[in-house]
């Protein structure tokens, strides 16, 4: 079994396929973290051996043992207030107005499968695929016991964690911090990667040396955000593709979250991960519970492809669920960039027309279908049909849509009202605004006060009854703002610390509610493209547009750094017109076919202004994106270039068999007087022959691993790469 335990001297040890993960309760009730890397086979308590380091203090029931210290020791889980000077993972403020706690281990329990969360995402597996560990602590002064619990995924090399608190003592309790991982790794981290941006430019990967103090990729919008990522990973120097050890942590939340890493005074590194304590305080009145999100961790002997692997396949197989987590996704068209908010029934009939004519599946109608929305100053809240652009109603707009052999969709922006709109005008208060104060406005629209029943289930029988009135295969969930004026009338006051991980909780209940009512219904995450795209969302939606930027050389960085955690097919991603909308650049259209097939396909723009030639390269690229979409989505991907620092852009997809692959990307500029761009193909079988569909050619899977495959000569800037490799039988 996964989980071994020395009862003896308390160890226990959590093995993976690949990994050791070990921590040790000591003599005085410390729950002390021992180990997290490869397999080792014995306990790493050895390693444990401190000096006495000056002004880091000693515990009481150490007397005068000087070189106990919990500012210096890899500690599981790190209290504020006694002494540990470094980042904690948990703190609280005591009915007495006293900040300590001092968790100490009282026992444990192994059961088999997975655990779950209340009200919260986590990932799922059953009694043959996991085994979860619960350690039980207690505060030495109080009546507050934290259960730490471990859910372990062996063969997928996947720990999971998250803590749940209690309070039971008679007096309430406040928390002001609660962290879902707290990981203290002794040496050997002495760089890490985080996922920086902003809208229209996310999750661009930084590699940074560790300085000595801390350092904080974190959000406090209201969401995981455009501007960081709820996912980090720390490694060695030396780590690379292929190469080197590296640990990934990526938390399972859409709110507010923090992930700050400290190189410590003995340059060791600790990473704590949870929810953003700046806008946290949670009162835990007696007998009550606090469960943090989950945090899901990884380590890899064998460099950052292997540690994406991991993610990759969790997220597909454990993470995202329903009809469409391993199905075929269906090729669409969204009408934005074609119409804006200028459209009616007969300009969208004639996209839908020539869209199905070259084998779109499924047309997607976006903003402005609903109340007075002609721009984005009203409307939002209003979930009603505009009879002005759409005089039959959805109903008849669907089944035309359907007559023409496509499937239909619709985009909500469920949390949004803006002030100009029925609903703002009949329930102001539902919008969140600090009394007498002037609320932040965002795109000239209001945020709608989630922690609110009342607000919960108005969304619900709106979105459900527009769910009811045409046949919708498909729903867009945007969310086009960052959250700030937290208060809530609903909540009681000095409960405002609450408040941003309630509005989590409600937009979670509310997914759950409508996903499983609406089983056959494809929901697709998005919050101006990428700034919700996390795990947590990922349970609900099992893809998420990924950005709102859709140029193609601007999608090869972009996709490159949310493939470092995130899968293929989590990505929503689309051909859109040139000159593009965001910067201007003109791109082929078979290289933006080419970028748009890393991810969940699609077209955003009117296919009638394109020529008959363009016209057939669509039709040509659906079919292609047909024969090969489950290798591109269930298949293994490897990134074969850094389009951030290389000259081009180039990833592969490889069949789980290894008898498949295909490699796409661009070459930025072409060169003159230049020799062949070559790369390295990954992942196939060395013994085998594969031919190139190309040219017909063949190689060995050990020449195109290790020597490489040089690329057809261009001609033109961003000119795009297809290689479609096969095995020889």
């Amino acid at each position: 079994m996964p989980v071994i335990v020395n009862e003896k001297s308390r160890l226990f040890i959590i093995e993976t396929d690949n990994s050791e993960y070990q921590l040790m309760a000591d003599e005085y009730g410390v729950l002390r973290h021992l180990w997290y890397g490869e397999k080792v086979g014995m306990s790493m308590e050895y390693l444990c051996e401190y000096p006495d380091v000056g002004f880091s203090g000693n515990i009481y029931e150490a007397g005068n043992r000087r070189n106990y210290s919990l500012d210096t020791l890899p500690l599981e889980y790190s209290c504020a207030g006694i002494g540990d000077y470094r980042i904690s993972a948990v703190s609280a403020v005591h009915s007495n107005g006293s900040c300590a706690l001092d968790l100490r281990y009282t026992g444990y329990k192994i059961t088999d499968g997975k655990y779950s969360i209340e009200g919260l995402p986590a990932v799922y597996a059953d009694s043959s695929e996991a085994q979860t560990l619960e350690i039980y602590l207690k505060d030495t002064a109080s009546d507050i016991t934290v259960t730490l619990k471990y859910g372990v995924l062996p063969k997928l090399d996947i720990i999971t964690r998250s803590a749940v608190i209690e309070n039971k003592g008679e007096s309430s309790v406040f928390l002001t911090n609660a962290a879902s991982l707290c990981l203290d790794l002794p040496r050997g981290y002495d760089e890490w990667i985080h996922f920086h941006g902003r809208h229209t430019m996310e999750r661009i990967a930084e590699r940074l040396p560790l300085a000595h103090g801390i350092q904080e990729s974190s959000s406090c919008r209201g969401t995981s955000s455009h501007q960081q990522n709820p996912s980090i990973i720390l490694c060695n120097k030396e780590c690379t593709e292929t190469n080197g050890n590296c640990i990934g942590a990526m938390l399972m939340y859409s709110g507010s979250f923090s992930a700050k890493v400290e190189y410590d005074q003995l340059d060791q590194t600790r990473l704590v991960m949870g929810i953003n304590p700046e806008l946290f305080r949670w009162e835990l009145k007696s007998g009550e519970k606090f469960c943090t999100p989950e945090a899901v961790v990884s380590f890899s002997a064998n460099g950052f492809e292997r540690l994406s692997h991991n993610f990759h396949k969790t997220i597909r197989e454990h993470i995202c669920r329903g009809k469409y987590k391993l199905a075929e996704r269906p090729v669409l068209i969204n009408n934005w960039e074609a119409t804006y908010f200028d459209f009616d029934e007969k300009k969208i009939l004639k996209i839908a027309a020539q869209a199905a004519q070259l084998g779109v599946d499924l047309l997607v109608l976006d903003d402005g279908w609903f109340g007075k929305r002609n721009d984005d100053c009203s409307g939002l809240g209003d979930w009603f049909v505009n009879t002005d652009k759409l005089h039959g109603g959805l109903g008849t707009l669907a089944e035309k849509i359907k007559a023409l052999g496509m499937k239909f969709g619709l985009w909500f922006e469920p949390e949004m009202v803006s002030e100009d709109s029925e609903l703002y005008r009949a329930h102001p208060e539902w919008a969140i605004h600090i009394p007498d104060r002037k609320p932040n406005r965002s795109r000239f629209q209001l945020l709608l006060d989630m922690t609110r029943a009342d607000v919960r289930q108005y969304l619900y029988e709106m979105i459900s009854s527009i769910l009811k009135s045409a046949d919708i295969s498909y729903i867009k969930w945007d969310m086009n703002r960052s959250i700030c004026d937290w208060y809530s009338a609903c909540l009681e006051s000095g409960k405002m610390g609450e408040m941003p991980h309630r509005y989590v909780l409600g937009l979670y209940e509310l997914l759950e509610r409508l996903t499983h009512d609406f089983p056959d219904v494809l929901f697709e995450g998005c919050s101006g493209g990428g700034g919700r795209f996390d795990a947590g969302m990922l349970y609900y939606c099992p893809q998420i547009w990924c950005s709102d930027d859709t140029d193609a050389v601007e999608r090869t960085t972009i996709q490159y750094g949310t493939s470092f955690f995130y899968p293929i097919s989590a990505v929503g991603s689309h051909v859109s017109a040139v000159p593009n909308h965001q910067t201007g650049r003109v791109t082929p259209l078979e290289t933006r076919a080419v970028t748009a097939m890393a991810g969940s396909f699609g077209y955003e723009l009117d296919l009638n202004t394109l020529s008959e030639s363009e016209k057939q390269q669509v039709k040509n690229q659906i079919l292609r994106f047909k024969k090969d979409g489950q290798l591109i989505h269930n298949g293994l991907y490897y990134r074969l270039s850094n389009p951030i620092t290389d000259k081009l852009a180039a990833w592969e997809f490889v069949s789980n068999d290894g008898k498949e692959a295909l490699v796409n990307g661009v070459v930025f500029h072409t060169e003159p007087n230049h020799t062949r761009y070559r790369i390295k193909l990954r992942g196939l079988m060395p013994e085998a022959n594969y031919r190139l569909a190309e040219s017909g050619e063949s190689y060995t899977g050990r020449a195109l691993m290790n020597g490489g495959l040089l690329l057809p000569k261009t001609w033109g800037d961003y000119a795009p790469i297809e290689l479609h490799f096969t095995a020889e039988t």
